[in-house]
């Protein structure tokens, strides 16, 4: 339950710190590319306003923009071409970067006219745009955006690097903290534990007292019925205690358990065999098989328990006349125990999954035979399934309910 509960705080610590830095860095980045889609663009723009004119004539029209425009503008590298009105390539102009062959400027606009349906798109690295030609024809404009998309593809790179850095960062750091950050929930539930533990042992002292009591009165009165009633429900209570002291015992971290490998098709024939003739008693049927290899490991008391506790609740809850069903079979890594029974009425998915919480039961109309239970006994199934490693579920298939245990599969025992 702590290493549950330590395994949980962990992940959800994780997430919120994953979906933080998440988004900040993805702000940060689509705010940066916005930010440089705004001044290539706005420089492009400028560009092709003046592309006839010289970069000392660009000067004079630059007066009225800020130091950074006029910076921008000043350092581009770019080119533009003409096109006729028959979409023919007249006209290369390299004088503005020096680092392209006229072959490569070419293919460049080929590829852009191509995209006929494009006015402005990214090509490569380069930005470019396509203006109508008072004099006829196109006119295009390249802008080399090479050093502005590394800046962005650079600062990305590096704070994904940081992003998923601070992340493993925080989970080192989350794991060896996690222990002291549910301590006072730790100290609550052992106190809880020890409450219970301290308060069984009370309990059992004038149980006894009470008990032995009764069985004084029993001879004198016999046939009284306010004797049987008070043995009757002074049984039941020493039963809830002492499922209350073994689910605490279970659920502590160092919980004594004598691993083993069990066949698993003898188990199901012992522990099955008086729960089939109380079934049949009822008027229900019960059947119980197993792959003859199957083998689980784990203590052969404790999953003794655990059996006993599934196949009570399924005896107790089926429906009259039902049909109960036992199997043990391989899965993967794991021996899967299935019980499936009728059940009067469908649960609901939220009392499914309530099943195995502590004192919850189902709704008694829901049962024509009014069985009644305390509401402990699939809470301490689960406790045995999760100290063994495994898990424990319950789901409905149409009118049967189904309960679905995994444990570890052991080697065949020597």
């Amino acid at each position: 339950m702590i290493k549950k509960l330590q395994q949980r705080f962990i992940r959800i610590a994780l997430a919120v710190l994953t979906v933080a830095m998440v988004t900040v860095v993805g702000i940060v980045n689509a705010a940066n590319w916005l930010s440089v889609q705004r001044e290539l663009h706005e420089t492009l723009s400028f560009l092709s306003e003046n592309s006839t004119l010289s970069r000392e004539d660009m000067g004079g029209r630059m007066d009225g923009r800020n130091r950074h425009a006029r910076s921008l503008v000043s350092e581009s590298r770019w080119f533009s071409a003409f096109l006729d009105q028959d979409g023919n390539l007249r006209n290369i102009n390299l004088a503005n970067i020096s680092d392209l062959d006229e072959r490569a400027a070419q293919a460049l606009v080929t590829k852009a006219v191509s995209q006929s349906s494009v006015r402005s798109a990214y090509l490569q690295d380069y930005l470019y745009i396509i203006r109508d030609d008072p004099r006829g024809g196109q006119t295009l404009i390249f802008l080399n955006c090479e050093t502005k998309l590394s800046a962005v593809r650079m600062l990305a790179w590096i704070s994904g690097l940081a992003c998923l850095g601070g992340i493993l960062l925080a989970w080192l750091f989350v794991t060896l903290a996690s222990r002291k950050a549910i301590e006072p929930t730790i100290r609550n539930m052992e106190q809880q534990k020890q409450f219970i533990t301290n308060a069984s042992h009370e309990l059992k002292t004038p149980l006894t007292v009470i008990s032995a009591n009764m069985e004084l009165e029993q001879m004198e009165q016999p046939d009284s019925p306010w004797v049987r009633s008070t043995q009757r429900q002074t049984s039941q209570l020493r039963h809830l205690v002492d499922e209350l002291v073994y689910l605490s015992r279970m659920e502590e971290e160092n919980a004594p358990l004598v691993m083993d490998t069990i066949p698993a098709a003898p188990l199901l024939r012992e522990v099955s065999e008086p729960f089939i003739a109380m079934a049949e008693y009822q008027g229900k049927t019960m059947t119980a098989e197993s792959d003859e290899s199957l083998c689980i490991r784990g203590d052969r008391a404790s999953v003794q328990r655990l059996l006993s506790i599934l196949l009570d609740n399924a005896v107790k809850y089926a429906s009259p006349e039902g049909n109960i069903q036992l199997r043990a079979r391989v899965e993967g890594r794991y021996a899967l125990l299935t019980v499936k029974n009728d059940v009067p009425q469908p649960l609901t998915e939220e009392q499914c999954r309530r099943l195995f919480d502590r004192f919850y039961r189902v709704d008694l109309s829901r049962s024509k035979d009014k069985q009644s239970g305390s509401g402990i006994g699939l809470a301490i199934a689960a406790a045995i399934t999760e100290k063994h490693g495994g898990s424990i579920s319950a789901v409905m298939e149409g009118s049967r309910l189904v309960l679905t245990c995994k444990l570890p599969k052991g080697g065949n025992p020597s």
